[in-house]
């Protein structure tokens, strides 16, 4: 079963967010990697500066399998993209809530629709059937 950290909200397309003051740094989670297969681009549709909207896509990860929809679990601007991606996207199957982090957003507030890490993992009980 996928790594489920405490600490992060999780949404039901699988990214994680980690508040730090006034901001929340967005990845994939264990579960989606595990899914996704061997990542091999990351595609950011957004930049810097640039508003987002909890719940909607802001960007795409290709796998060796498919090609995904990464979406925003707040809303907000975004204020730092992992640019570190774009080279190496394979640093999401090696450290997903780690050097794997996709963007960070300072929130204005609209949080979509997140679970703690045991909501999480009881979600992925279902999703996995």
């Amino acid at each position: 079963m996928s790594d489920v950290p405490s600490g992060l909200k999780y949404t039901k397309d699988h990214e994680w967010a980690k508040a730090d003051g006034g901001s929340v740094a967005i990845g994939v989670t264990s579960f989606a990697v595990e899914q996704l297969g061997d990542i091999t681009l990351i595609n950011f549709d957004a930049k810097v500066g640039d508003e987002v909207v909890a719940g909607k896509a802001f960007g795409t990860i290709e796998s060796v399998k498919t090609l995904s929809d990464i979406f925003a679990p707040v809303s907000g601007k975004i204020v730092k993209l992992n640019a570190e991606l774009e080279t190496k996207p394979e640093l999401v199957n090696e450290d997903c809530y780690g050097k794997g982090w996709m963007v960070v957003i300072a929130t204005t507030g609209g949080e979509g629709d997140l679970m703690d890490a045991k909501a999480y993992s009881e979600f992925l009980k279902t999703a996995a059937h």
